[in-house]
């Protein structure tokens, strides 16, 4: 059931994109992110008009496109210039049921010099995703120390 609007239940910063369909966009995001449906409105021919998405502690907002008002979704094959990221807890699986659900690697799952488990994604929507889980707490030094290890910098 969803829930009523409240300005109060948002973290900080919440993102809001657009996408082509919306009703897709949200069965993929539930399946690849366990999102979970908070609120969706729709105008009356059934356009998706602002959806709340909770994953995790953060919220995601979407609505379908309205070309009339300039409110478009990235196009097959356009650059989108932003990474939404998710950090988590069991990257592998979490990687791993987002990539069943339909999004493409970009950047394979790894182990970084920063002490991140991190790789990226793009959905089928056209956005950018990357994940990460802390596996060790470094200090400056030492992540300069790692980096230089891998890059020879």
């Amino acid at each position: 059931m969803s829930e009523p609007y409240n300005a109060g239940k948002f973290p900080t910063l919440t993102p809001y994109i657009v996408v082509r369909d919306g009703a897709a966009a949200i069965a993929f995001y539930e399946k690849a992110f366990g999102a979970v449906a908070r609120d969706i409105a729709h105008t009356p021919d059934g356009k998706i008009m602002n959806a709340q998405l909770q994953v995790g502690d953060s919220v995601l907002m979407l609505n379908d496109e309205f070309p009339d008002y300039g409110v478009l979704a990235p196009q097959p094959g356009e650059r989108v210039h932003t990474t939404l990221h998710i950090s988590s807890q069991s990257v592998d699986e979490d990687f791993q049921r987002a990539i069943d659900a339909g999004a493409e690697v970009t950047m394979p799952l790894a182990d970084m010099f920063w002490g991140d488990r991190y790789g990226a994604l793009t959905d089928p929507f056209g956005y950018k995703w990357s994940m990460g889980q802390k596996m060790r707490d470094l200090t400056q030094d030492e992540m300069m120390a790692e980096m230089g290890k891998e890059t020879g910098l």
